[in-house]
């Protein structure tokens, strides 16, 4: 636990250097004054927080904060953690993962998002929990994502089921499916293509996929995760809606946290879009993978550099 606590504080040194330690030094600081919640509403939407999930997080903040009577700034701080954690809502639950079943966990995302290496980085966090793991390489458009697919599937030791590239992604998850079943494995999670000719056809490459799972078991897919990196702020927020509407997206894992100033994109993509954050990337490292606790993220965000 407190292994995973330090890769998330080190992981988010850049977003809290560049923004977010300004705003725990507001009430180091500060009075409780209206210079500060001025300066509070900048700050979050200076780091991409947004102005709808800002407004709801300032107005819950001022509201405790006077109903409460506080005159204790660091009092003050404590409110505004608690309710940037409920902005947060159910995350942090988890993969909803049953025993003596295979689940299917499609992946999706748009390429550039780190898709292929948080694919790997889960591979390893699920197998390191002794778990049966299979990778289906249905990115087919990609060559090269089926080349690092198998190189990463080779470093963590799972196994990857691929065809030749440009082959029907659909028989890629059939074959997968039937290989992961045939060896009892407990998890077979897809790669998905990030990109095609033209956004239509790519989510319907997507809707196909999923029917091709639905078809081998009604109740897959278990999980349907989408890789979003933090590094694109509001943007990340467009490419949820889209998917979401298009696969019925139950969890986001965030990437690139360690490469980002402006992080608080997470914020609204969990607030508006009723969204659970179940992973975060950290870092580079095949290990650099938590689960997300809303809590602990919020705390090391708001960790004051004095």
């Amino acid at each position: 636990m407190l292994n995973r606590l330090r890769k998330l504080t080190e992981g988010l040194t850049r977003t809290r250097e560049a923004v977010f330690s300004q705003v725990a030094d507001l009430f180091d600081r500060r009075q409780l004054d209206e210079d500060l919640w001025y300066d509070l509403e900048e700050l979050l939407l200076q780091a991409d927080v947004g102005v709808a999930t800002t407004d709801l997080i300032l107005g819950k903040t001022k509201g405790r904060v006077e109903a409460e009577r506080v005159r204790d700034t660091a009092r003050a701080r404590e409110i505004l953690i608690d309710e940037m954690t409920a902005v947060l809502g159910g995350s942090g639950e988890g993969l909803r993962l049953e025993q003596g079943r295979l689940n299917v966990i499609l992946v999706v995302g748009v390429n550039g998002s780190g898709k292929t290496t948080s694919i790997a980085k889960l591979a390893g966090y699920l197998k390191h929990q002794g778990q049966s793991v299979m990778i289906a390489a249905a990115d087919t458009f990609r060559a090269a994502a089926i080349d690092q697919l198998r190189i990463w599937g080779e470093r963590v030791g799972v196994p990857v089921i691929a065809h030749q590239p440009n082959a029907d992604p659909g028989a890629v998850v059939f074959d997968s499916w039937q290989a992961a079943s045939a060896r009892h494995a407990d998890v077979l999670m897809v790669d998905t293509a990030g990109r095609l000719h033209t956004k239509v056809n790519l989510m319907e490459e997507l809707r196909k996929i999923r029917r091709v799972v639905e078809k081998q078991d009604p109740s897959a897919p278990h999980e349907v995760l989408l890789i979003l990196d933090a590094t694109t702020g509001q943007n990340a927020l467009i490419q949820a809606r889209e998917f979401l509407g298009t696969v019925g997206v139950t969890g986001l894992m965030l990437t690139k946290l360690d490469g980002t100033a402006r992080g608080g994109s997470i914020f609204p993509i969990a607030h508006e879009l009723n969204l659970p954050i179940k992973f975060v990337g950290t870092g580079e490292q095949l290990d650099d993978i938590a689960e997300f606790d809303p809590r602990a993220f919020v705390e090391a965000l708001l960790r004051s550099n004095k």
